[in-house]
């Protein structure tokens, strides 16, 4: 008997250090989950009023934001890390609030539970509990500027700072924990004799998707800080970070998501490598010294393309390495896989290669490539746009293999040596590419009448697939994608007749049938989706396992 009360005031002991253990660390993690603001000298800039111009049109001094005709945000911003900032989102406070609202709304949808949303907060905290430590105070300032426009009401996520912090990270965290691919971007580049006027073209398309709301705002930032390159970058709402931008010099960058490991703790997020890439690079050389600089905990490609150089190379970077692959010729592809010798046989990047969309996609741009050279702006369009696969094949719109995969963030194309770009507009990049020359938007002198400050004459006409009843079909496809997500009812046999090349349109209508429990019709969906063009083979196999669930729940029922 006293050897059992020996044996239970051990076990005592052991589960009341392993509950203080827990307790500490939830204590741990509750005080980093919110991040404290950075310590700022002078705040005089919150002092700064917007002047209304117009009904969308603001300005503070010579610093402006207005809204063109095409529905694009056009911003102007100048000065200190911090009073940048504080104008950034004074001019851009409905986009902020608008961005958070669609952003957070989008995750309460993929995570319904108020319980499961608080955890996720607090690991979302843990894992970025270092985040302020990889960030240079500049960013951290502006950050902390813009975040005084953010609104209160999302206090349940974190402090207004920690928020607009972390959501700089969100890139990163969203595709390293669950490897979700919301960002399966396409960047192409050519120079020399690849283009009718010698001249580098660059081209990318931004697939991310994060609901159809987050992408209505976009917002060409045009910003020239009191150190580094004046630049210009396609961003929304309180994001200060850059997937798609290019400096005074004609040095651009993009990024490319990679597959990468789950991270366990911060690095410096992929948007400010490159936004620090942009801001202080002029040639490939500078850029790569300053991707060796930061640590990160992704994978990522980023394409830069230089002016000065004449050229454009990818830098493939890991959480540990840095390799940079330059092709050697007058051509460069980058999808989401890596291609310099050091990862190319990465286990990753192998899983990669096998398993997503990735090799597919980037076989069709080659093709589409060569088929078009030599390449004008209008025709850098037309490969963005391109909706077939491998050999011109109809694998439906919406596929992921496709080039267009008609869910893009924006579109865009860079012409370094002009500093002259172009901005897709809506639906995806189906509308009017927008021309701007950096040279002349930086030489206004602010912005006190509402005017164009395009180059309207150099616009790309909208794509002509909107004029057909292919694109009404993929909108009625597309009604019945989004009712599935929201548990609303679909009309099976309209989703498969709108998209029938399409394997996603049949696993649909087989998800809609499985959870209204008519097991024999959606076996028969689930099959024809597997004799179309499967996009990874992750959904192949998934696909192949719910037919099995519903043989099984079939042979129950009966």
């Amino acid at each position: 008997m006293q050897f059992f009360r020996k044996v239970l005031r051990v076990l005592g002991i052991i589960i009341g250090v392993f509950l203080l253990i827990i307790l500490v660390f939830c204590i741990y993690v509750w005080n980093v989950s919110d991040i404290k603001p950075p310590h700022v000298e002078d705040r005089s800039a919150l002092t700064l009023q917007r002047k209304s111009i117009g009904a969308t049109h603001y300005t503070i001094g010579d610093n402006w934001i207005r809204t063109n005709r095409w529905g694009l945000h056009e911003m102007y911003i100048s000065g200190a890390p911090f009073e940048r900032g504080v104008k950034m989102g004074k001019l851009s406070a409905e986009q902020i609030v608008a961005q958070e609202v669609a952003f957070t709304g989008e995750i309460r949808r993929m995570i319904p539970s108020e319980k499961y949303l608080r955890f996720l907060k607090y690991v979302v905290g843990f894992i970025n509990r270092d985040l302020p430590d990889h960030i240079t105070d500049e960013y951290k300032h502006e950050i902390y500027g813009i975040s005084h426009a953010a609104a209160d009401s999302f206090n349940w996520i974190g402090n207004n700072y920690a928020r607009i912090l972390n959501y700089h990270a969100a890139h990163d965290i969203g595709h390293a924990l669950q490897n979700m691919m919301l960002v399966g971007c396409t960047s192409f580049g050519v120079w020399g004799d690849k283009t009718e006027s010698g001249s580098m073209l660059i081209g990318r398309n931004f697939d991310f998707w994060v609901g159809d709301k987050f992408a209505e705002n976009k917002i060409v930032t045009f910003e020239k800080p009191d150190k580094g390159y004046a630049f210009a970058s396609i961003t929304w709402g309180g994001f200060t970070g850059v997937v798609s931008g290019m400096n005074e010099k004609g040095l651009t960058v993009t990024i490319n998501a990679a597959r990468s490991d789950i991270p366990f703790s911060a690095a410096t997020p992929v948007s400010l490598v490159a936004r620090e890439v942009l801001q202080y690079a002029s040639t490939i050389q500078e850029a790569i010294a300053i991707a060796k600089r930061r640590k990160m905990f992704v994978s990522e490609s980023f394409l830069v393309g230089s002016a000065i150089d004449k050229k454009a190379v990818v830098i493939e970077k890991t959480p540990g390495e840095l390799s940079v692959y330059d092709p050697q010729q007058d051509n460069i592809q980058c999808t989401n896989h890596y291609q310099s010798d050091l990862f190319l046989n990465q286990k990753l990047n192998l899983e990669q290669k096998d398993k997503s969309a990735s090799v597919y996609r980037y076989k069709r741009l080659q093709e589409l490539m060569q088929q078009s050279y030599p390449l004008n702006p209008q025709k850098m369009a037309n490969i963005l746009r391109d909706r077939r696969g491998v050999g011109g094949a109809n694998i439906g719109d919406g596929n992921e293999k496709a080039i267009n995969q008609l869910i893009a963030h924006h579109s865009i194309i860079f012409q370094p040596d002009s500093l002259r770009f172009w901005v897709s507009t809506a639906p995806w990049q189906l509308g009017e590419y927008v021309c701007y020359d950096l040279k002349k938007v930086f030489a206004l002198k602010g912005l006190q009448h509402d005017t164009d400050v395009a180059q309207v004459a150099l616009n790309i006409a909208p794509d002509t697939f909107l004029q057909t009843a292919d694109y009404k079909n993929f909108l009625s496809f597309r009604m019945n994608k989004m009712a599935l997500l929201f548990n609303q009812p679909v009309d099976t046999a309209e989703v498969v007749h709108s998209n029938p090349h399409f394997y996603d349109a049949y696993r649909i209508a087989g998800d809609y049938c499985m959870k209204k429990g008519w097991y024999a019709q959606a076996i028969d969906y689930y099959k024809k989706a597997l004799l179309r063009e499967v996009a990874t083979k992750d959904e192949r196999e998934a696909i192949a396992n719910k037919i099995e669930k519903c043989k099984d729940l079939l042979q129950k029922q009966s």
